[in-house]
């Protein structure tokens, strides 16, 4: 890695996960950088405690790297094993070559944001370069 810049993308898994890796490698392809692909959990994740925060399987990351690798571009994974994903994130970010945040955010109540806080909320507050939030797509309502 490290030609000349970078898109880090924050990777939880799942739906939100795979939006975040397919956006991420669209702007890497369009703009020509390198893809950092971060899954850090924190061991509180790893009980179960935080929510959107999840130890992403051996099979999983098996699966991120063959699409990476059919993209065609440049990349790497990082998996943190209990670390804060805010702070890895961030971490990734202060690179020189860092030049895009791409995070996913669930849908949640007013009180859940109050109560829970939000690590999607704090990095577009604290990251001090562009942040894209992507959301996975809705299925179709099916009409009855």
């Amino acid at each position: 890695m490290g030609r000349n810049s970078m898109i880090v993308v924050g990777y939880a898994g799942g739906s939100h996960g795979r939006s975040c890796l397919e956006q991420g490698i669209a702007e890497a392809a369009v703009r020509d950088t390198d893809l950092l692909v971060i899954n850090a959990v924190s061991d509180n994740a790893r009980s179960g405690s935080s929510r959107g925060h999840r130890v992403v399987d051996a099979e999983e990351i098996a699966q991120v790297q063959d699409r990476l690798q059919r993209s065609g571009v440049r990349f790497e994974i990082k998996q943190q094993i209990g670390a804060d994903p805010s702070e890895e994130l961030l971490r990734a970010m202060d690179h020189p070559d860092a030049e895009l945040l791409i995070i996913g955010m669930r849908r949640r109540t007013q009180v859940g944001k109050l109560l829970l806080g939000s690590t999607s909320q704090f990095l577009l507050i604290e990251c001090s370069k562009p942040v894209l939030v992507v959301k996975p797509e809705r299925a179709p309502k099916v009409e009855e």
